[in-house]
């Protein structure tokens, strides 16, 4: 049986950090999502979901430097789950994207699909 990992996200860019190591370069970033839906007196409900995304400099995501705070992206990779402690003691968990691409959506292309 294939087991399948992967996560697509298109939403807006949050807070950018990009490093460069002798690996490559590394870009660290947030995008937001929005769930909209009706609660039950119908008025409109907008859920906003953060999501970090690293993403490293390759084929498949060739300018990191394109992606900014307020972009429009399309993000496809794996999700990755960590535990660390913390520095207080506490055990945490940590979820975030892996990229394996990374596509700055033009303005003028919606961030919704019409269905």
């Amino acid at each position: 049986m294939e087991q399948i990992n992967r996560i697509e996200l298109r939403g807006h860019v949050g807070s950018v950090n990009t490093q460069v190591y002798p690996q490559g370069k590394v870009s660290h970033f947030t995008v937001a999502t929005n769930y909209v839906y009706k609660d039950k007196n119908g008025a409109p409900v907008i859920e906003t979901t953060w999501h970090n995304v690293t993403a490293w400099e390759t084929k498949g995501i060739a300018d990191l430097d394109s992606i900014q705070k307020g972009s429009k992206v399309y993000v496809t990779g794996r999700l990755k789950i960590q535990k660390f402690t913390g520095t207080d003691g506490m055990e945490r968990t940590s979820a975030e994207i892996q990229a394996s691409r990374v596509v700055v959506i033009s303005d003028e292309e919606p961030l919704v699909e019409e269905m």
